[in-house]
């Protein structure tokens, strides 16, 4: 209701971006794989590693970057896709996958993954964001081929801080045992083998 009372040119103040994001690409082959509104954090990703936008610190500038960058895309149905044309970047190569075959490839998002792996020729990461399932099987595909993953997770954050720990997952820690930590700060994003899915 707040926002609907303002108008162009009203000062806004917000805080982010919080947590921690993907890293800073640096492979030759990255791979993207997002599940229904998962593909939105792989705008500016794609963006960014492709040279068109530079965001955050410019720390974050990539010295080295991949020679593809793809996006494989997976929903239930045509209907449910979202932003494709903010993806029709440059040298972005966008692999769409519909469970029931009405657009693209007819099947998961991650049989375009599999296919994708086979096909590259060396380093190539995975940054994956998408309902759970989807995750915990691109995390197996990648796990038994070796390939680093990382995955964001979409857990509810009621205070984006760090303050309530409404939004803790569990982390296998270097000892083998477990602990939680929270999305809010010490994700979003994790290597695969650090959760417990």
């Amino acid at each position: 209701s707040l926002m609907s009372q303002w108008s162009e040119g009203d000062e806004v103040r917000i805080w982010g971006p919080l947590g921690n994001g993907f890293p800073v690409p640096d492979c030759r082959h990255l791979i993207c794989v997002a599940g229904g509104i998962g593909q939105t954090p792989f705008l500016g990703v794609a963006r960014e590693a492709l040279g068109l936008a530079t965001y955050g610190k410019a720390a974050r500038n990539l010295n080295k970057r991949p020679e593809s960058v793809s996006l494989c895309y997976g929903v239930r149905s045509k209907h449910y896709l979202a932003g494709l044309d903010e993806f029709t970047l440059g040298g972005l190569d966008l692999q769409i996958a519909t469970d029931d075959g009405t657009y693209g490839h007819h099947g998961f998002v991650t049989d375009l993954l599999k296919q994708k792996l086979t096909l590259l020729d060396g380093e190539v990461h995975v940054y994956c964001c998408g309902p759970e399932p989807m995750m915990k099987a691109v995390a197996e595909i990648c796990r038994l081929q070796s390939v680093p993953c990382w995955l964001s997770l979409e857990t509810p954050m009621a205070c984006g801080f760090g303050a309530c720990f409404s939004c803790v997952t569990k982390v296998v820690e270097p000892d083998g045992s477990w602990d939680y930590r929270r999305t809010c700060v010490e994700g979003p994003v994790f290597k695969a083998e650090q959760l417990v899915l």
